[in-house]
């Protein structure tokens, strides 16, 4: 089964930007709900901190990174979005694009995962 594909990582100073991308073409129902997770070391978890809803749009971001984040998508291009700002050592992770019928099942990490991109924040 076709699985989201991200892209756009790579390392960037404290303070500096970045955007990353991902394939969702495997997930048009408008039902879908995408969002970005990351995992900040080998061994923790996948932390879920922004989902949107392909039908209408409606975000939902984490406290962590509310206002420095925004997640964005482009049905036409059936691309989901993450443009990141303000970037902190502490968002250096390797940050994985999901899909998922709602975001109810998306949060508890029940979802169809990327492979990932990592994100590296230098000070």
């Amino acid at each position: 089964q076709a699985r989201p594909v991200e892209s756009g990582g790579g390392s960037v100073q404290t303070g500096g930007s970045l955007k990353l991308s991902c394939d969702v073409s495997a997930y048009t129902r408008s039902d879908y709900c995408m969002g970005w997770f990351r995992r900040q070391a080998p061994g923790d978890e996948r932390e879920e901190f922004a989902d949107i809803y392909r039908r209408d749009g409606i975000a939902s971001y984490a406290d962590s990174v509310q206002g420095r984040f925004t997640i964005s998508k482009d049905n036409a291009k059936n691309t989901l979005y993450l443009q990141m700002s303000s970037l902190k050592p502490e968002d250096t992770a390797m940050y994985y694009c999901a899909a998922a019928r709602h975001c109810y099942t998306l949060r508890r990490n029940n979802a169809h995962w990327g492979q990932g991109t990592q994100v590296t924040v230098s000070s």
